[in-house]
């Protein structure tokens, strides 16, 4: 038998490994990164590398954007992990549970936008006074008469 030598497991990868295991672009690594979501070292050379466990971090990132979790969310949630350890499968199953009202309160509000599409369809007029989509409520009578939404439109909520 040969000696061979041990095979070892490099401790870091680099942007360019990470970007490509982990099916996000090198931009969106430096933009996590810049927002405090992954953590790199530097080289020497003044390059990022990233330690193993930034593939289950971005994993993590990546699942709850997908279901509409907000970057800001994302790294809060990140940040009541002990030690800015990696999310293990029971951190996602917790943290999960608290976005979980919310998303079931987004779809029911999306099923009702979705349901008054059929009037917009019927009508064809997209009446301010009576559309659900644009002014659910006839919010904009309460402003009183004329063009409100033109002139939010044209210099902001405030008047401004």
């Amino acid at each position: 038998m040969s000696a061979t030598k041990p095979f070892q497991i490099k401790a870091l990868l680099s942007v360019g490994e990470v970007a490509a295991r982990s099916g996000v672009a090198v931009s969106t690594l430096h933009f996590y990164e810049a927002r405090g979501l992954i953590e790199s070292v530097r080289t020497s050379g003044n390059q990022r590398r990233y330690g193993r466990d930034v593939l289950r971090r971005i994993a993590f990132i990546r699942a709850a954007q997908a279901v509409g979790i907000p970057l800001a969310e994302i790294g809060a949630a990140l940040n009541t992990l002990p030690g800015g350890r990696t999310p293990t499968r029971d951190d996602w199953a917790q943290l999960s549970a608290g976005w979980r009202e919310r998303l079931e309160a987004r779809i029911r509000h999306l099923q009702q936008l979705k349901d008054a599409l059929d009037d917009c369809i019927g009508c064809g007029c997209l009446s301010l006074a009576t559309c659900r989509l644009h002014n659910a409520g006839d919010r904009l009578a309460a402003l009183g008469p004329g063009p409100h939404r033109a002139v939010h439109v044209m210099t902001g909520p405030d008047g401004a």
